[in-house]
């Protein structure tokens, strides 16, 4: 139990101590106009409060990734949580306030904007089409998934849960974000508490269970796979949401349009990547004691995967009523993030096409295309879809936290607060796709490595040095992006 305590801590103290610090590299303006009220159009430019921002933030980033993922990462035993804890302080809020606040400073910009105008125009071409893979991707993940529990509750068709989910997918991508999202998240987050507060109480309390009682520091650098997969790069390609996840970058410039003051962004950004870290540490947690051990674990996933694991969790915990509560809990978060998926991606299409969003006409025009693409995807295969969204995931993120260097770098600031983590991250990704043999090359792992460390250097010394050398225009940040 003292680990998961410890963690927990580590978590909320990187919010104060190095959040503060982060902050104070960025050195947010409260003086400075948003581009809530600078640009309000009352559809996606809309102030709201800062409680109703950070509750919307953190129910948009914490979708199905912060459960499933953690789950299946806790095959390779406790190590999983070590790096929930150092990938979430470190990279996950570093790169999810940078995403959101130079969104705010850029007129409220989605991620290819942002992407193009600190790291250039081919990088923003390749990032628009790359974030509406992800977005789909995300979307599609988001809409199986909760579908899949839902099955489990209620016994209903499968086929019409996915289209009743993608029916109110529509309807929330289409009207203003104060209406639905801004209304019904509210609810939502009240499920979402409760998920968060009685499932790892009800494993305390438990007589018949332990939180991580035989836990040692030695099994928290120690890969425990029973199958000997190799953690490294799998284990950080696995667990993205709850540590890092590029998907987040996607997601920070809706609430970088509805965010009042600058300041507030290190609660909104920063606060909600550590509360979807919590929930990915719980999670983990839960998997690796619930089921006494990763035999058990690994069990529960051969008989449903990670859907599985959190049916019988809930359900074993709290019961048949507080269970049910607990997994509709879980089914919120996919639901609120796959709408908001959606909705990101609507908006990076009328960035690109240059085409305001005020009138409904023009909302369908770049909706329906998009959802139709995404009811062809839900026919393929989830596993598959599942490898495909968590490299994409990883690789946004990259992108994302090299933009923030660049942009650090760009104004004379601390650029290794980005830096670091976006050379560790394009080593993994690199890797990855080298030794993976399903999506990628097949390489063996130490050709692999080599090649990820050596191309995660490449790229640093080009943004680096040769990028960052180019001074920022003097009015870059005052710009504004037409809605």
């Amino acid at each position: 139990m003292v680990w998961f305590f410890i963690a927990l801590a580590m978590l909320i103290g990187g919010y104060f101590i190095y959040g503060a610090f982060v902050e104070k590299v960025f050195a947010p303006n409260g003086q400075r106009k948003t581009p809530a009220k600078e640009g309000a159009d009352g559809v996606d430019y809309v102030p709201m409060s800062t409680p109703k921002v950070y509750l919307i933030q953190l129910l948009n980033i914490a979708g199905v990734g912060p459960i499933f993922g953690p789950i299946l990462g806790a095959m390779y035993g406790p190590a999983a949580m070590v790096w929930i804890v150092i990938g979430c302080i470190f990279a996950g809020a570093v790169h999810d306030y940078f995403s959101g606040m130079l969104s705010v400073r850029n007129g409220g910009a989605s991620v290819p904007n942002l992407v193009g105008r600190y790291l250039g125009n081919n990088a923003k071409h390749f990032m628009n089409i790359f974030s509406l893979i992800l977005l789909l991707l995300v979307g599609v993940v988001f809409v199986t998934a909760p579908a899949g529990l839902l099955v489990k509750l209620s016994g209903w068709d499968k086929a019409m849960l996915v289209g009743i989910i993608f029916a109110y997918y529509l309807i929330a991508t289409l009207v203003p974000i104060n209406k639905i999202i801004g209304r019904l998240y509210p609810v939502f987050g009240l499920l979402l508490l409760f998920m968060s507060i009685s499932l790892p109480v009800a494993l305390m309390l438990s007589p018949d269970h332990s939180l991580l009682a035989d836990v040692t520091a030695a099994d928290l650098f120690t890969n425990l796979n029973p199958d000997d997969k190799p953690l490294w790069p799998a284990l950080f390609i696995t667990i993205a949401c709850g540590a890092i996840s590029g998907f987040h970058a996607t997601q920070s410039p809706l609430m970088a349009r509805c965010i009042e003051n600058e300041k507030n962004g290190r609660f909104v950004f920063y606060g909600a990547m550590i509360g979807e870290g919590i929930i990915a540490l719980m999670w983990c947690a839960i998997a690796l004691s619930f089921f006494d051990g990763i035999t058990g674990l690994q069990q529960a996933l051969s008989e449903g995967g990670p859907a599985n694991v959190v049916f019988e969790a809930s359900t074993g915990l709290l019961g048949a009523f507080g269970g049910m509560l607990a997994i509709l809990g879980v089914i919120v978060l996919p639901i609120t993030s796959g709408d908001t998926a959606f909705r990101s991606a609507r908006l990076i299409m009328s960035e690109f096409f240059k085409m305001p969003q005020n009138k409904v006409s023009r909302r369908l025009m770049l909706a329906i295309p998009l959802f139709t693409l995404g009811g062809i995807l839900t026919q393929v295969d989830f596993g598959v879809i599942w490898r495909y969204f968590g490299f994409a995931n990883q690789m946004t993120a990259v992108i994302m936290l090299w933009t923030a260097a660049s942009y650090l770098a760009r104004g004379n600031r601390l650029h290794w607060i980005c830096t670091v983590p976006a050379l560790f991250m394009s080593s993994v990704v690199i890797t990855f796709i080298l030794n993976n043999a399903a999506l990628g090359f097949g390489l063996p792992i130490a050709t692999s490595t080599v090649a990820g460390v050596i191309g995660a250097a490449l790229v640093g010394w080009i943004v680096i040095a040769r990028i960052g050398r180019k001074p920022l225009p003097h009015n870059l940040e005052l710009q504004m992006v037409s809605a």
